[in-house]
């Protein structure tokens, strides 16, 4: 992430933490999750060698145009829902164990498009860090860091896959962690499975049956909830279908460029004087976090952990012809995704690949604690804006992104007739 000076002012005003606060935290959530079940199968295979899934991304031409085929979409698309794909339990030491290698956002790791093969079981590895950030500068805070970045990595599987995760709390942290995947099913979305104190691993493997984009978050109980998610604690996990993705005619859909765009909502202390307030740690800003989160005015909002995250050296690059894939997460609040310049011409606006997209839409909504998916086939060459059409939050807090495509003007699809000048 981006530094930025440092306040020196604000700097000599740290908060001290009160005496026992780290160690009274640290007891409050162990009993609010003492009546949660804990645990994980002793058998559990150990983790292989490491493997990258190989890049399979098509060319543009591979694409069809936005709309191709929705004339056949009453023909094709079932009035009703059918239900659930039912998968047959599989002998996981049998099937074959990839490593999947976590990049930070806004990027993706290699993954294929479109995978027949048999159900892998695919390993991932993530270690939690709490850490001081400068959300904007002279601004900072304790975040709570699912592998070092806010929002978490994406994970990439494909439906029916087994994904096993071996989260990891350092000893240098201080706080009592864990994961809620909503990707997955039962023992709240593995949280009770993966409460991890400083100093300690566990390893939780569930089966990724419904294809589409999920949030992950911290969820260690009671306020703790909040504070840890409006902190940074949350990323997202892609599920593919096997087939690929498609359009409403079901005629394949792919990408050439794939984004992560983690929206973030941040309630910082102030003093009464309007200047933030800094911490020296965690715990020592806690009482202070919760009753600034009670307000529900955040006192940032930002794309990528920081303000101006995917600005400047951090913009998003495209070229004209390319199909930009956006998955974009918010965790705690609702958002409304609008590209400048552009269309999502394929949306999957709740997240569901199991449903067919919405097509040609301007704007689009992400549900709190959800994420959704957009592609966008880019026709002209410049600077696109990518926001939450809350234009205020937009604005006012600098959440937002640029894209910038490379290649020719088309004049037919937009040309200025004639240069501002005196009115005739």
């Amino acid at each position: 992430m981006r530094g930025h000076n440092v306040d020196r002012r604000i700097e000599r005003q740290r908060v001290k933490p009160f005496p026992g606060v780290k160690i009274a935290l640290f007891g409050v959530a162990l009993l609010l999750l003492a009546s949660i079940a804990c645990g994980r199968d002793p058998g559990m295979p150990a983790v292989t060698q490491e493997f990258s899934l190989p890049t399979a991304l098509p060319s543009p031409e591979a694409a069809p145009a936005p709309g191709a085929g929705s004339e056949a979409v009453v023909s094709t698309v079932p009035s009703t829902w059918e239900g659930p794909r039912t998968w047959e339990p599989e002998d996981v030491s049998t099937l074959e164990r990839v490593t999947q290698e976590l990049v930070a956002p806004t990027f993706f790791p290699e993954h294929e498009q479109v995978y027949d093969g048999e159900p892998r079981v695919v390993e991932v590895r993530m270690e939690i860090e709490e850490k001081e950030i400068e959300v904007a500068p002279g601004v900072f805070m304790w975040a709570f860091t699912f592998h070092g970045s806010v929002p978490g990595p994406m994970i990439v599987v494909h439906e029916g896959d087994y994904v096993e995760l071996t989260l990891a709390n350092p000893a240098s942290n201080v706080l009592l962690h864990n994961i809620d995947f909503h990707a997955s099913i039962g023992a709240l979305g593995g949280g009770a499975l993966t409460n991890v104190g400083p100093g300690q691993e566990v390893v939780l493997r569930f089966r990724a049956v419904k294809p589409g984009v999920f949030i992950y978050h911290c969820a260690p109980g009671g306020t703790m909830v909040p504070w840890h998610v409006t902190h940074g604690m949350n990323g997202a996990i892609m599920v593919l279908p096997r087939g690929g993705l498609k359009d409403p005619a079901g005629n394949p859909i792919t990408y050439d460029r794939a984004y992560y765009v983690g929206e973030q909502d941040y309630y910082i202390p102030r003093y009464e004087s309007g200047e933030f307030k800094r911490y020296d740690s965690a715990a020592a800003s806690a009482v202070d976090d919760l009753e600034a989160m009670k307000t529900l005015v955040p006192t940032h909002i930002v794309f990528n952990g920081v303000t101006g995250a995917l600005q400047g050296d951090g913009q998003l690059t495209a070229n004209v012809g390319d199909n930009v894939l956006i998955v974009h997460s918010q965790a705690n609040r609702q958002s409304y995704p609008h590209l400048i310049g552009g269309h999502g011409d394929y949306v999957w606006e709740r997240g569901s690949f199991s449903d067919a997209p919405e097509t040609g839409l301007e704007t689009w909504v992400i549900a709190a604690g959800s994420a959704g998916a957009s592609i966008s086939t880019i026709r002209q060459s410049g600077t696109y804006v990518y926001l939450s059409h809350n234009l205020v939050e937009a604005f006012a807090f600098d959440a937002k992104a640029i894209l910038v495509a490379e290649g020719e003007w088309d004049n037919d699809l937009m040309e200025q007739v004639s240069p501002p000048g005196p009115i005739q």
